[in-house]
């Protein structure tokens, strides 16, 4: 990637960064021709992530990024793409590097909730000529993992809902991995908390769908990082924040009991980036304690 650099400039260092769970994410730090620096990220799919899923994520990547270039949507800029490891060791994509980080900490969530919906308010308010791929759900009632010692009756229950066929939607623009560990803030020395979104990173999986898919897994992920309130809490957030739902109850918590039992297959991949991030309490148990809590309190909502 060296070659996408300006004239007179140089890597002067890189910083593995934490969180991604596909690919290995490293900031590049380049020395400039008037002697300052300006930092680069670049995202590698190293061995033995299969060659063909990278390109796909990557060419996705690409164009997102490239959509997203002067819409109010705060997101890297690409500078370079090379999807079939033409150039590079391995398939990999450059871009720039946004100022903020994740925040994934108790404390000061309830600042940070109405923020993360107002962005992916903003997100689905977007109107690409030409529209991302249909949304993809993997799981199915036969390939969840129901943990040990969870409520066997609310996960029966849950695993019957996401058999019916899915419910009409109007499409929206996804993000479809819109979760803390992808937004960054602005955090102030004096305060733990964010403030303010600086960007929002990891658009490989941008899909086209509905709204409540991407709420669910934002919802989803609140949950299993704060506890079941905060991922019931982030639809009301979203509909505050001028965000459109499914009309219907049923419907709303069809795509809620979809992304929660996806995460049941995931749970030792997702938890481990929360523990590098310092939050070691959430070992792969205590966040199958939460998924169970989760379902349990969905299943309540259903009634």
């Amino acid at each position: 990637m060296s070659r996408h650099l300006e004239v007179g400039e140089q890597i002067l260092k890189t910083e593995a960064l934490h969180g991604g769970i596909t690919a290995e994410m490293r900031r590049l730090t380049i020395g400039t021709r008037d002697g300052g620096t300006r930092d680069l990220v670049l995202r590698s799919f190293v061995d033995p992530f299969p060659v063909r899923g990278a390109e796909n994520l990557l060419n996705r990547e690409a164009g997102a990024l490239t959509l997203l270039n002067g819409t109010d949507v705060q997101a890297p800029e690409l500078v370079a793409v090379d999807p079939t490891a033409t150039h590079c060791e391995y398939p990999a994509l450059l871009m720039t590097h946004l100022a903020g980080r994740t925040v994934l900490d108790d404390e000061g969530v309830e600042t940070r909730v109405p923020l993360l919906a107002r962005q992916l308010v903003d997100i689905h308010a977007l109107r690409p000529a030409e529209r991302p791929r249909k949304y993809v759900t993997l799981t199915t009632a036969d390939t969840v993992v129901v943990p040990e010692g969870a409520d066997a009756a609310a996960w029966a229950v849950a695993i019957d809902v996401i058999r019916r066929p899915a419910p009409p939607y109007e499409g929206r623009f996804l993000h479809r991995d819109f979760q803390p560990g992808n937004v960054l803030f602005d955090v102030p020395p004096s305060t733990p908390a964010g403030t303010r979104i600086t960007g929002v990173v990891d658009w490989a999986a941008t899909s086209w769908g509905p709204a409540d898919l991407d709420v669910a897994h934002c919802s989803t992920n609140l949950a299993l990082l704060h506890g079941p309130a905060w991922g019931l809490r982030f639809a009301e957030a979203y509909e505050e924040a001028g965000g459109v739902l499914a009309a219907s109850t049923s419907e709303r918590l069809y795509w809620q009991v979809r992304d929660a039992l996806a995460c049941s297959e995931e749970v030792q991949s997702v938890s481990q980036p929360w523990r590098e991030a310092g939050r070691t309490e959430l070992t792969t148990r205590a966040v199958e304690e939460r998924l169970d809590a989760y379902v349990i309190a969905l299943m309540d909502a259903l009634g």
